[in-house]
């Protein structure tokens, strides 16, 4: 079973040091990057899959040198045996158009000289971006079928079937059981957890988790890095030049109000510490 897992680096607004340039690009060589959250769900419904069926995970990211280390932890997380960052400047400030042209580009390229591909993982959504675009767009691009919001999901290897329960949301949500040929790609539903019954597979786990530390441990042995040349992308649909979506303006987002009301009581507070005393002892009581 031949797997790739999309992930990104999306900025750690955590740290309160999102640059962005005149024009409202993010200026990513200024801010902290971290691996996309929803990104973290696709990487286990992927291992999930090689502890059930074997077989070989790459995972593929498109960013700066940097993202290197993204993909490091991904090898960490889902035991990659390899990755391949898409890196130049010529990919700089692509939308979801152009990231997705791009992706398709690489996982072809991918197919034509390292194997053929039976799933495709890819998150829900990024923290930056919030769209949720670029996995069914390449799904569209490469013309294979897609499956959402997927919550579990198994392999028929013999009949080369995917099946899955996927989150249906509306009035009420609903689960729904697909199936779907392959090759395919699965978005992973952020509610998605792996699951591992048999003792083989919790066996196959830690084997894998032992050989990982090794490779992980020398990742960029295990690194393909691609440019637009080597992808044979034309400039011209790629990056900014390549992107329809145009940034108005970007506006910081304000700091919450805080919703708590707090009393100030200084240490040398008798009357003081005594209210804290016993505002605290019901709860002390298990209260």
């Amino acid at each position: 079973m031949r797997s790739v897992v999309l992930t990104k680096g999306v900025p750690d607004f955590s740290e309160g040091a999102v640059s962005f340039n005149e024009e409202g690009h993010l200026e990513r060589g200024k801010t902290p990057t971290v691996m996309n959250p929803n990104d973290e769900v696709a990487l286990e419904a992927a291992l999930q899959t090689k502890v059930r069926h074997g077989g070989h995970v790459s995972g593929m990211s498109m960013g700066p040198p940097g993202y290197a280390s993204v993909l490091e932890e991904a090898m960490e997380s889902v035991y990659a045996d390899d990755s391949y960052l898409l890196s130049d400047r010529e990919l700089a400030a692509s939308d979801t158009w152009a990231t997705a042209i791009t992706l398709c580009s690489a996982l072809e390229k991918y197919q034509e000289t390292v194997a053929e591909i039976d799933l495709i993982f890819a998150g829900f959504k990024t923290a930056d971006g919030e769209t949720g675009q670029t996995g069914p767009q390449t799904a569209w691009a490469l013309e294979r079928p897609i499956v959402t919001h997927v919550l579990a999901l198994d392999i028929d290897p013999d009949e080369r079937v995917l099946r899955a329960k996927r989150l249906v949301e509306g009035d009420v949500d609903e689960i729904e059981t697909v199936e779907a040929p392959l090759p395919c790609m699965v978005i992973a539903d952020p509610e998605f957890s792996p699951t591992y019954r048999k003792a083989s597979h919790r066996l196959t786990h830690k084997r894998l988790r032992g050989e990982t530390e090794e490779r992980a441990a020398d990742h960029e042995a295990h690194l393909t890095t691609w440019n637009h040349e080597d992808l044979n992308l034309d400039p011209d649909y790629i990056g900014l030049d390549g992107s329809p979506t145009i940034v108005s303006s970007v506006d910081p987002i304000p700091k919450a109000p805080s919703e708590r009301e707090a009393t100030m009581i200084e240490p040398d507070d008798g009357e003081g510490m005594e209210r804290v005393l016993e505002e605290l002892q019901p709860y002390a009581g298990g209260d």
